[in-house]
């Protein structure tokens, strides 16, 4: 099932006002690549660049925020996998998750979970999630935190030299982490 770029919610970016004291008070919703591609810009600690038509050119793909009084404080992008070794109709990845400094904490966690409830309505053939963490940025705790396990760790290897590539936004080894919806 692929989702249309249309959106239920259309906010600002930015707006002065209240700012939630933890992650309960904030609503998860769906928003439109386009702006899922701006927030994780301003945002995302490691991989600022994730181009819209990189996202909506995948068979299955999805992005929330996390909204409160009408602002976003957190955003993520999922689609079908960039590996191709991947059954595209049962796993999901989550290709960019990334807070606002002012959210409060365990932002990051809180919303992993809410996106599993969410996802399970959606993709009811999606079996599986995984997500890839840089190694040398982030420590794992948000995904440990929300009970996913760690599926495999590899070390950096560059993009085959085939065709032209943009340069790597990150060089660093990976862990990939999943959550079975089985």
């Amino acid at each position: 099932m692929t989702l249309s770029t249309t959106c239920c919610h259309e906010v600002p970016l930015f707006r002065e006002g209240l700012f939630p004291k933890s992650p309960r008070e904030m609503e998860v919703v769906k928003i439109r690549p386009q702006l899922a591609s701006e927030l994780n810009a301003l945002w995302h600690s490691r991989l600022p660049e994730i181009h819209w038509s990189n996202i909506v050119r995948n068979r299955n793909y999805i992005c929330y925020g996390a909204l409160f009084d009408w602002r976003y404080f957190a955003v993520a992008i999922w689609s079908s996998p960039v590996n191709q070794n991947f059954d595209f109709d049962t796993v999901l990845e989550l290709r960019r998750l990334a807070t606002a400094p002012d959210a409060p904490r365990f932002t990051p966690t809180w919303m992993l979970g809410k996106m599993v409830h969410l996802i399970r309505m959606t993709f009811p053939r999606v079996e599986r999630l995984i997500s890839y963490q840089d190694t040398e940025v982030h420590k794992g705790t948000i995904y440990r935190a929300a009970n996913w396990f760690i599926a495999s760790e590899t070390k950096f290897q560059p993009w085959d030299k085939s065709r032209e590539r943009n340069k790597s936004q990150s060089t660093a080894d990976k862990i990939r982490w999943e959550y079975s919806l089985a």
